[in-house]
């Protein structure tokens, strides 16, 4: 019933008693009624808040869950959806680049995260300060003179630990503003070549997979996907990942390193992809 329906939406925004409710009754509701657009708009609305509070897990799993389900029926995954888990999921993946030594990755994902630290207001300090100190351990001198300046505002340097204080200061009083340039990788839509942390290549214009492994941008020549979500991955990377740490990074699934497959030609997965992207944009 259509008229139910509106009431029932209208009573959990508040429109009744100028009280909204939790936005996950909303959520709920749009899921059992198959309103997956809806659903996909409430669940980054959900996400955000989850975020914002500091509890990435639960907004990398809200995300997560509702991509699948939005897959699954075929239907065009919102850009807004997709950049949010993105940008959580290069998060989640730095503990584990970190862990395994690739302190380079690691740099590239938090300096990624800190492009857009005013999304994570509760740990604002804690990540500008990992991002100086990986990218000084990766050799990105300027990105981390740069992060550790904003870090030397009034309202953040109280707020940083005494162990990188004096680390912090000596990167911003001795700066090195010289660093290499960032490596490129070919674009596997038309083999341009841009750096490998890009979202959309500049000369194609098409949105670039990204790697759950890495958080680098998808080359055909090196293609996987995880056996279990399906997302895709550098072979190179995803199999290196498994041997070390056995579970998936965005779907926490166990894979059996056996079960990775290399994929010679991923040109499906890309025309679906981009076909997938216009047919957002149209409806947007």
């Amino acid at each position: 019933n259509e008229m139910l329906t509106h009431t029932l939406v209208d009573y959990l925004m508040g429109e009744h008693d100028r009280v909204a409710k939790d936005p996950n009754y909303i959520f709920r509701l749009y899921m059992a009624l198959g309103n997956f657009r809806q659903a996909a708009r409430t669940a980054v609305i959900i996400a955000r808040q989850e975020q914002e509070m500091g509890n990435y897990k639960v907004a990398h799993k809200m995300l997560f869950d509702t991509y699948k389900d939005l897959d699954s029926q075929n239907i065009p995954v919102p850009r807004e959806l997709e950049d949010s888990l993105m940008l959580l999921h290069s998060y989640v993946l730095v503990k584990v680049l970190v862990k395994q030594g690739d302190h380079h990755t690691g740099a590239r994902m938090l300096v990624r995260v800190a492009n857009s630290i005013s999304k994570f207001p509760a740990h604002v300090v804690p990540i500008l300060t990992s991002t100086v100190i990986e990218c000084q351990r990766a050799g990105l001198k300027k990105t981390s003179f740069e992060y550790a300046s904003m870090l030397m505002r009034p309202e953040y340097r109280p707020q940083i630990a005494e162990t990188y204080k004096k680390k912090i200061e000596s990167i911003v009083r001795k700066p090195t503003k010289v660093e290499e340039d960032e490596a490129v990788s070919a674009c596997p839509y038309c083999a341009a070549k841009s750096p490998e942390t890009a979202v959309d290549c500049p000369s194609c214009n098409n949105r670039l997979p990204y790697c759950i492994a890495s958080g680098l941008k998808m080359v055909a020549t090196d293609w996987t996907v995880c056996p279990s979500c399906r997302f895709p991955a550098l072979y190179s990377r995803f199999t290196a990942l498994i041997q070390v740490e056995s579970a998936c990074p965005m779907c926490e699934a166990q894979i059996v390193p056996s079960s990775i497959a290399r994929i010679a030609d991923p040109g499906e997965m890309l025309k679906k992809a981009a076909r997938q992207d216009k047919e957002e944009e149209a409806a947007t």
